[in-house]
This record gives C-alpha cells, sequence and structure tokens, in this order.
C-alpha cells in the first residue's frame, strides 16, 4: 500500500478498528510507507463485555510481540480515554497499556483513523464520484454512514494532510423540505433530539423507511418483514430497493442518499474541504449505483451561492473496508519515528 508519510525504521503495531457492530484487530509490521499484515480478527462487539477481553482472546490466539498499539473508536477521546458511542463499553489507555504491558498505547476517533488510513490507499481504492477541479489542494473531509456517522477533516500544512476528530455527526439534523421535515417530527416524537447521525446511518436508513411506511400507510411486504427481523435490517432495504426495486425501499433509500450528500457538503463546507471530500464506512461501498445517480451530489452542491465552491470538491467513495484499521497502524508509525505530534 503506498502513500505518504515518514522512511524510517520496521515499526510494529497492534491496530484495531473498533466500531459498534464489529471489532477488527490485526498486527501490521509498517515498512516505510507500506503495511504488511502478520496476522488479523473479527470479533462481533456487542458479544464481549469489553475491548480488553477481546484483546484477551486475540493475544492468546496470536502471540505475536508488539510493543505498541493504537486502536480507533467510534466515539470522543479525551485524555486518552472513550467512552464508545454504540457500545456500553468504557476504553483507557493506561490501563490497556499496565494490562497487557504495551510500551505505548493510543486511542484514536474512528474517523480521524478512517483518514490516517486513506493517505496507504492506492486510486484504484477510491471511486471517484465528482472530479471537481484538476489538481485540488487544501483541507479534506471524510463522512462515514456506518451504524453512526462519522466526520472528521484533514488540514493541510501546504505540503501534506493531518487528520483530526470531529463529533459532527451529532449535530442538529437541518430539514431542507416538507417531506425532510415531516421526518424530522417523525424521528422528534421517537428519540428528542434529531441529530444526522439519526438519519445517515444504518439505523436512520431503518427508521426512514418505517417514515416512508407510515406516510404511505401501508405497511412492508410480510418477505422483507422477515428478512429484516431476521438479519442486518438496512442491509435487506438496500437489497430490497436494488434487486426487487420495492417501492418503499427505493424511497427510503433515495431520501437517504439525498441527506447523506447534504450533510456531507455541510461539513465539507464549515472545514473548506478545496482538497477532497471522501465518503467512507461501510454503507457507501454497497450503494454506489445509487450515489453515482444524481440525487447525492444535487444535494451535496445545493448550496446556494457556495453551490460552483462545492462543484469544484473532488468526491470520492473508500472502497476498503480496511482503511480504518489501517489508520492506527499509520499513526503510531508516524509518532513513533517522532513525525506526529503529542498523542490524542
Amino acid at each position: 500500500m503506498m502513500g505518504h508519510g515518514a522512511v524510517g525504521p520496521d515499526v510494529r503495531v497492534l491496530a484495531g478498528d473498533i466500531g459498534g457492530t464489529k471489532t477488527r484487530l490485526a498486527v501490521f509490521t509498517v515498512r516505510g510507507v507500506r503495511l504488511h499484515t502478520e496476522c488479523e480478527a473479527v470479533y462481533p462487539s456487542r458479544a464481549h463485555a469489553s475491548l480488553a477481553e477481546i484483546l484477551d482472546q486475540f493475544l492468546h490466539r496470536h502471540p505475536v510481540q508488539a510493543e505498541l498499539a493504537c486502536f480507533g473508536l467510534a466515539g470522543p477521546v479525551r485524555g486518552g480515554r472513550c467512552e464508545t458511542t454504540n457500545l456500553p463499553w468504557v476504553v483507557d489507555a493506561t490501563e490497556l497499556k499496565a494490562r497487557f504491558g504495551f510500551r505505548r498505547v493510543a486511542l484514536l476517533n474512528d474517523l480521524e483513523a478512517n483518514a490516517w488510513g486513506i493517505r496507504v490507499l492506492p486510486p484504484e481504492d477510491l471511486k471517484v464520484l465528482n472530479a471537481g477541479t484538476a489538481q485540488a489542494q487544501g483541507n479534506a473531509s471524510v463522512i462515514a454512514a456506518g451504524t453512526g456517522l462519522g466526520e472528521a477533516g484533514l488540514y493541510w500544512d501546504g505540503r501534506e494532510h493531518w487528520p483530526f476528530p470531529s463529533e459532527g455527526g451529532h449535530t442538529d439534523f437541518s430539514p431542507a423540505d416538507e417531506p425532510q421535515f415531516r421526518l424530522m417530527q417523525f424521528l422528534a416524537k421517537r428519540y428528542g433530539h434529531v441529530s444526522w447521525e439519526r438519519v445517515v446511518s444504518g439505523p436512520g436508513l431503518v427508521d426512514i423507511h418505517r417514515f416512508v411506511l407510515e406516510t404511505q400507510g401501508v405497511a412492508a411486504p410480510a418477505w422483507l418483514a422477515e428478512r429484516m427481523e431476521r438479519g442486518d435490517a438496512a442491509a435487506e432495504i438496500t437489497r430490497a430497493a436494488r434487486g426487487h426495486g420495492e417501492p418503499s425501499c427505493r424511497e427510503a433509500l433515495d431520501l437517504f442518499v439525498s441527506l447523506y450528500g447534504a450533510e456531507a457538503g455541510n461539513h465539507a463546507l464549515k472545514i473548506m474541504s478545496t482538497g477532497g471530500v471522501y465518503l467512507g464506512g461501510g454503507i457507501a461501498p454497497r450503494i454506489i449505483d445509487w450515489l453515482e445517480g444524481s440525487r447525492f451530489l444535487e444535494a451535496f452542491w445545493s448550496k446556494g451561492r457556495m453551490e460552483q465552491l462545492l462543484r469544484d470538491m473532488p468526491v470520492r467513495v473508500v472502497l476498503n473496508d480496511r482503511t480504518a484499521l489501517y489508520g492506527p497502524a499509520v499513526y503510531m508509525a508516524r509518532a513513533e519515528r517522532g513525525g506526529q505530534g503529542p498523542e490524542p
């Protein structure tokens, strides 16, 4: 995997991508700007009481010596500690360091980790939705819908990008038209506060589908209701929209994509992402055909007097689902070589 960054001695890192649905761990040897995977495993997050419990299992099965560890987590990281947003976990870097004997442990917000991982992706791992201007340069942003909605920025210092975290997905949802206003009212009855994460996420798509059914005064087809009950409800809605052309699912996915585009544009404006916008997370690669339609970019561009600024920004979908796992390894290797500032 090629990318930017200082070349130095090999660095071995235990890296983790800790999500509300699954936890992925790997040991990487970082050689210059290449990552070599020594071992890797995936665990269902909610089947475990803590990250430490998963690490016990991983290190027992893969007794690879790694003095450095870095984990990307869905939630705000403060003082080396994170209360995960979509899991009942508290992760503390100092406690992990003492328990497992690591020399150094760092915690990153999961989207900050994603941003670090992007720098080692080859061009074929990125799908272009909007080319933007030639030689686009400046700050960049990452927005990722999955179990939740993550957002992060990449500050451009004139030579390279430096990722920084954000909790922008939890800001207030702002409807743009009458149907979206009714959606907000529908969600407010259920949740009280309605954030962008409530609409642009896997659970958000499920709620949008419920809203569509209620608005139409119909029930989901029996076969769809059964599949949603048995499996991943959001994934089943997507499959039904794409494979079966199920009307309520198509309408829900259309609305979801428009909202995704609108919030991607909001985030891009707030940090002046003239260097590009990246769509990460698990959902975007699965709905590439929907994102390539007009709805996403029309909503992304629809910012009044700022429309041309948005049209000039490159927009790409991150296709590699291991990007958020690469990021902690990239970050820690930089930190170990002295190429990064204080740990988060």
